[in-house]
């Protein structure tokens, strides 16, 4: 019995460990600082630029001493014959000998050491090269920055999911405390039997509202899962409070700060890709200069009847070689000044874009800045609104009890404040998403 209750208790110890690695909880910047290690695109973000970094060796080795061997072993089945005069071997003038040169088998070991001396399209490689490591890195700034957006904006949605069901919870209390005192007035005579059916109205659309609220929970919490890159079914515990977290994202000095267009990462992109095509038009005009590269190779080979190569009193013949070639580019039937022609176009084309990307960006900051601006002052104004609609329907609950007021008047102030509980919770998410909208544009992460 004793040993049963170790293996039960053992088992339960297990499950509850695997309970609590299963559940997991963050603030808004540890869910960020999760996501920037642990989404998918960030993590492929990453990889990219390593592979940038791998491309830029790659194509610096091609200027870099390079060394190949070769082995080769020949068996001819049938041996190519020659015809030679006839003459030299004592023959008739104008007959020819049929003569078979060499063994059956051959064997060659050759050794080869080549150097790139000059080629202007190595040279634009290696700088595009590191343009090329640039835009990865700009790429993976790009995909953070949107990453860190979308991780506020889960977090928020599932903050307002959260507060939104416990207001309604609250809200069906207070509803089926005054259904259940009204139904007691109306048993006694004391009150119409619509005033009962007006409240069976109002609770019957909160609880609508309360189970579908209760799943959009669920899908929020889903979302911010996949975009923290977790398991969709992850248990989530979020340690942050939606009132508090929109205090500390007002800040209005957000909204006078100055407008640097050339920091942000858009701006760094074009003006990347600007350089990209530049260096383009570099390579298109290189592809008509000379291309100058040397080498020096040594070889030994051998000959046989038989396959006796791997033997020691097999012979060997040595033999060393050593090259300088010169390529030049004559005539290309005008190819090369249509592709030099073509890569002007497109770098006048990047030379607009960025040109465009400095203009929508002007825009979209003013944009960012109207419309944070915009929210906090949305957000102000929705919690006004909220006490006032908060006390007015405190006033009509005590004027329909005392007799003074009908069921319409009480239904038409609980809709007022059931609204403005939206409106307020929808303002404070709206602070917090408009902001984190604003710091994406400018790069200015706080």
């Amino acid at each position: 019995m004793t040993k049963e209750l170790i293996i039960i208790f053992s088992l339960l110890i297990s499950i509850v460990g695997f309970s609590q690695e299963d559940t997991q909880s963050f603030s808004l910047q540890e869910a960020i600082d999760y996501a920037l290690e642990n989404n998918r695109s960030a993590k492929n973000a990453a990889r990219n630029i390593e592979s940038a970094k791998q491309r830029k060796w790659e194509t610096t080795a091609t200027g870099l001493p390079q060394i190949s061997a070769k082995i080769e072993y020949n068996n001819w089945l049938k041996q190519q014959v020659s015809l030679i005069p006839a003459e030299f071997f004592g023959g008739n003038q104008g007959e020819f000998a049929e003569v078979a040169f060499g063994t059956t088998k051959t064997m060659n070991a050759t050794a080869t050491l080549e150097q790139l001396l000059f080629d202007g399209s190595y040279l634009v490689g290696l700088q595009s090269a590191k343009v090329f490591l640039e835009i990865s890195k700009n790429a993976k700034e790009k995909t953070d920055l949107e990453i860190r957006k979308a991780v506020i904006n889960a977090y928020g949605n599932v903050l307002l999911a959260q507060e939104s069901v416990s207001i309604l919870k609250n809200n069906k209390a207070v509803l089926e405390k005054n259904l259940y005192e009204t139904q007691k007035i109306y048993e006694n005579g004391l009150t119409e039997e619509e005033d009962v059916e007006q409240l069976q109205i109002t609770l019957s659309s909160i609880n609508n509202s309360l189970n579908q609220t209760k799943r959009l929970k669920n899908l929020a919490i889903k979302m911010f899962n996949i975009t923290l890159g977790n398991d969709i079914n992850t248990n989530t515990i979020l340690t942050e409070d939606l009132n508090q977290l929109t205090i500390t994202h007002i800040d209005l000095g957000l909204i006078t700060i100055e407008e640097n267009v050339e920091s942000t990462i858009d701006y760094k992109i074009a003006k990347n890709d600007k350089r990209s095509k530049e260096l383009l038009l570099k390579l298109e005009k290189s592809k008509a200069l000379p291309s100058l590269s040397a080498f020096i190779n040594g070889s030994y080979a051998g000959n046989s009847e038989n396959f006796t190569f791997l033997k020691n009193e097999q012979k060997w013949f040595g033999s060393s070689l050593m090259g300088v070639s010169l390529n030049i580019p004559i005539f290309s039937s005008f190819g090369r000044h249509a592709a030099t022609q073509r890569a002007k176009i497109e770098l006048e084309k990047s030379e607009d874009n960025l040109t465009e990307t400095e203009q929508q960006l002007k825009l979209l900051i003013a944009t960012g800045k109207s419309n944070y601006e915009f929210a906090i002052q949305q957000y102000e104004t929705a919690k006004q609104n909220l006490n006032l609609a908060q006390r007015i329907e405190k006033k009509n609950q005590t004027k329909f009890f005392e007799g003074i007021s009908t069921s319409f008047d009480l239904r038409q102030a609980q809709t007022q404040l059931y609204t403005s509980q939206q409106d307020y919770l929808q303002a404070m998410l709206n602070v917090i998403t408009k902001k984190a909208e604003l710091e994406t544009i400018l790069n200015t992460i706080n």
